[in-house]
C-alpha cells in the first residue's frame, strides 16, 4: 500500500470505530427496550440480540405504571422557559459588552465566564434559600429560575464574540438612516448573528434537559419531576432496576434531543467556533 492509502485505511479505520462506539448506545437502548425479562436476565443469553420474542410490555409499563408523559411535559417547560430566560438576558448583554464600548467590558466579559466554571455543587445551598424566599419549593419553576444560572454565562461570552464579528459599519449605516439602536439590533445584528443566538439557546435546552442535581434538590413530588429525575426515582427501587422501562425512557426522552441537535448542527457548530474565538 502506498502511503496516501494507508492514511486513507487509517482514516476509514478510525470513522468506523467512532460510528461503534457513538451508536452502539442508541442499539443497545433500542434492544434491552424490546428484550422480555427472561432475556435481560439470562447470562446464557446472547446480550446482543434478542433470545426470546421482543415485547411492547416494557414501553406499557412506562406509559401506563408511571407518570413518563407529565415528567415529559415537564421537562418541555423547563426547557423552553430557560431558553427564553437565557436568550432575554445574555442577547442584550453580550450586545452591551460587545458594541458599546464600555469601559472594562472585556474584564466583565470574563468576569461572567468565570461563573460559569463554579461548579453546581457550591452553589446549590445559597440558591435553595433563594428558592424557599420565592416560595418556589417543589415547583418547575424553581428549575426554570435556577438553571439559567449555568447557561447565562456561557450564553453571554458565546454572544459577546459573535456579537464582534458583526461589522461595526452595517450599523452605523442602519443608525445613520434613521432607526433606532433598538431597531438596529433587531433588523441588522440578530439577523447576522442567527447561528450565535441558535448556539446559546440550544446549549441552554441541553443544559436543562440533562439537568439532575438541581431537580434532585428542589423537586421531591413525582408529579413536578423533569423526565431525567423521575425516570430513574420511580424505577429504580432500591436494588431493582426496572432495566426495559429505563431503555425505553433515555430513549424515548434521548431521541427528540438529538433529532433536535441534528436538524441545527450547523448553526450550532458554526456558533461555537465563530464566537468562542473572535
Amino acid at each position: 500500500m502506498t502511503r496516501s492509502q494507508r492514511a486513507g485505511a487509517l482514516r476509514i479505520l478510525a470513522l468506523t470505530l467512532y460510528t461503534v462506539l457513538t451508536v452502539f448506545p442508541f442499539y443497545w437502548m433500542i434492544i434491552t427496550t424490546f428484550k422480555q425479562n427472561v432475556d435481560l436476565y439470562s447470562e446464557t443469553n446472547n446480550p446482543l440480540w434478542f433470545n426470546a420474542p421482543p415485547t411492547l410490555s416494557n414501553i406499557q409499563y412506562l406509559l401506563e405504571q408511571t407518570r413518563f408523559l407529565t415528567w415529559m411535559a415537564n421537562s418541555l417547560i423547563i426547557g423552553v422557559g430557560v431558553v427564553l430566560i437565557t436568550l432575554l438576558t445574555a442577547v442584550p448583554a453580550g450586545y452591551a459588552l460587545a458594541r458599546l464600548r464600555l469601559p472594562g467590558a472585556e474584564q466583565m466579559g470574563i468576569a461572567i465566564f468565570a461563573t460559569y466554571l463554579v461548579p453546581p455543587t457550591l452553589v446549590f445551598i445559597p440558591l435553595t434559600r433563594v428558592v424557599h424566599v420565592l416560595g418556589l419549593q417543589n415547583t418547575i419553576w424553581s428549575l426554570v429560575l435556577i438553571l439559567p444560572t449555568i447557561s447565562i454565562p456561557f450564553s453571554v461570552w458565546l454572544l459577546m464574540g459573535f456579537f464582534k464579528n458583526v461589522p461595526f459599519e452595517i450599523e452605523e449605516a442602519a443608525l445613520v438612516d434613521g432607526a433606532t439602536r433598538t431597531q438596529a439590533v433587531f433588523h441588522v445584528v440578530l439577523p447576522i448573528s442567527r447561528a450565535g443566538l441558535a448556539a446559546a439557546g440550544m446549549f441552554a435546552f441541553a443544559i436543562s434537559i440533562q439537568a439532575f442535581l438541581y431537580p434532585l434538590v428542589f423537586t421531591s413530588s413525582t408529579a413536578v419531576k423533569p423526565v431525567t429525575l423521575g425516570v430513574v426515582t420511580d424505577l429504580v427501587r432500591g436494588d431493582l432496576f426496572y432495566w426495559g422501562s429505563l431503555m425505553a425512557g433515555a430513549l424515548f426522552a434521548g431521541l427528540p434531543v438529538a433529532i433536535l441537535f441534528n436538524y441545527f448542527m450547523d448553526d450550532f457548530v458554526e456558533g461555537i467556533t465563530a464566537g468562542s474565538t473572535k
